[in-house]
């Protein structure tokens, strides 16, 4: 095969540049070209294809004419056998709508760098429609609406993971996106409904015993919607009353495919007596439902379908659609099917139940996983915090306290003689002076003395006139409200 040539061409506006093969490239097969800067001269344009032929000859062409896309092209082609369906989606989604607009077919990976990258996260998270690049924000029919930050972040580790490898390849020198920072995670606070807003949701779903099982189902086991959607028959554990969780529903063009669980672990989880129960009349209705249509309710049945003879899994959309409505309905906070997860792993916590059993119910590889994003603050637990608390410091003596300065030594003594009788209710302190020549003090340490009697109620102090004592001291009682 003969080695290559190259050759030079001319632009329209009469420049000229070198072009040279370079190969093909061995994931997508295309053929790889290596091109010069546009020159005036056609001299100066041979010049460089002699160049770019040497170094494709010793194994030294550069790599650095890669455009953005093709960066993440390349990428994906790799990394695509090893993500689930859905992280595929979702990423491809992020490179169509705010990738690929801004940077387009042509924009060089080697142009790009860490200042550019954080002016346009900061401006993806003022309006998301800046990624277009330009955008009349001022136009009537526009309203601006910041992309969330976990997007934008979602797009930075998108392109750090691309340049990441196409600096490992050997196409870019350095990783730009790397040195970039993306925007702080901002965590939505949970807001799960209580048991009481639950009540008439519940009620309501219970009409049809269907979706009443369903969400019955969610909230006893705390489980991820896709993985209660797939549940079958063959999943249930009678004797042992638990049910196994080891597949999840991924929805995808209108059909549902039964994949692993998010993190690809199988737990076989209690049931109570009751759901047993619950669970028993709820087969007992499915199979009196097929028998209607002349057919048995299969095996390994699915336990919730829209199907008449449960032929087929739940929809997770159509649970998550159908919840919304019913949660609006009844005027829920959160109208998110997934609040129900944020609901078990809440009261469980404040039920004393420990953080390594709420951890393996939800299925969470880490506890700081379930206390960051799962369990909501719980006017019940801090109630029951406050009490504990209570309970354990010690309890207030407003009459033991040891007086340090003169003036609580001096109220100290004179309180002890009001108890003891020396001054009765009813009589009358000696004058200020005498008080003061009597302890050794002076006569604003004795004025200050009897304010703080005079605080405490146990005598009436006027100026110009003798104190007067009024009762003996008794700490004050704390009487609970009544109910």
């Amino acid at each position: 095969m003969a080695a290559p040539q190259g050759h030079v061409e001319q632009h329209k506006n009469g420049r000229f540049r070198a072009v040279v093969s370079n190969g093909r490239d061995p994931v997508t097969g295309k053929r790889r070209f290596l091109k010069s800067p546009w020159t005036a001269e056609e001299p100066d344009a041979e010049i460089a294809r002699l160049q770019l032929l040497l170094q494709v000859q010793q194994g030294k062409a550069t790599k650095g004419n890669l455009t953005v896309m093709e960066v993440l092209d390349k990428y994906r082609a790799v990394v695509n056998p090893n993500h689930k369906r859905r992280t595929i989606v979702r990423r491809d989604q992020l490179i169509r709508d705010y990738v690929m607009p801004r940077f387009g077919k042509d924009f060089k990976a080697a142009k790009i760098d860490a200042e550019m990258l954080e002016n346009y996260y900061a401006m993806l998270q003022s309006c998301k429609d800046n990624a277009q690049l330009r955008m009349n924000h001022r136009a009537k029919e526009h309203t601006c609406e910041p992309l969330a930050s976990s997007s934008v972040r979602q797009i930075h580790f998108i392109l750090t993971g691309a340049f990441k490898r196409a600096v490992k390849w050997g196409y870019l020198d350095v990783n730009q996106p790397a040195l970039a920072e993306p925007p702080a995670l901002e965590l939505n606070l949970p807001d799960p409904p209580t048991p009481e807003e639950l009540a008439p949701v519940l009620n309501e779903a219970w009409r049809d015993l269907n979706w009443g099982m369903f969400l019955w189902m969610t909230m006893i086991t705390a489980s991820r919607r896709g993985e209660i959607c797939v549940a079958r028959w063959t999943d249930v554990k009678w004797k042992q009353a638990k049910i196994m969780v080891a597949r999840a529903g991924d929805q995808y063009a209108g059909k549902v495919e039964e994949i692993t669980t998010k993190r690809k672990l199988q737990k076989l989880q209690s049931l109570d007596p009751l759901t047993m129960e619950l669970l028993q009349m709820y087969r007992e209705y499915c199979e009196r439902q097929c028998k209607r249509l002349g057919v048995e309710l299969a095996r390994d049945a699915f336990l919730f379908s829209t199907e008449p003879d449960f032929s087929a899994a739940l929809k997770p959309n159509t649970a998550t659609q159908r919840y919304r409505r019913l949660a609006t309905r009844n005027k829920l906070r959160s109208t998110r099917l997934h609040s129900i997860r944020h609901y078990g792993a809440t009261e469980l916590l404040s039920a004393g139940v420990d953080l390594r059993t709420v951890q393996g119910r939800l299925g969470h590889a880490q506890g700081s996983t379930t206390l960051r994003f799962y369990t909501a603050w719980s006017e019940r637990s801090d109630a029951a915090a406050s009490a504990i608390l209570a309970q354990t410091v010690p309890r207030p003596d407003f009459a033991d306290r040891t007086p340090r300065h003169a003036w609580e030594i001096l109220t100290a003594s004179l309180r002890h003689s009001i108890e003891n009788g020396t001054y009765p209710v009813g009589s009358e302190l000696p004058l200020a002076r005498e008080l003061a020549a009597e302890h050794n003090v002076s006569v604003g340490t004795v004025s200050r003395a009897t304010a703080a009697l005079r605080d405490l109620g146990l005598v009436e102090a006027k100026q110009y006139r003798r104190a007067k004592v009024m009762r003996q001291f008794r700490p004050p009682t704390i009487v609970e409200e009544a109910g």
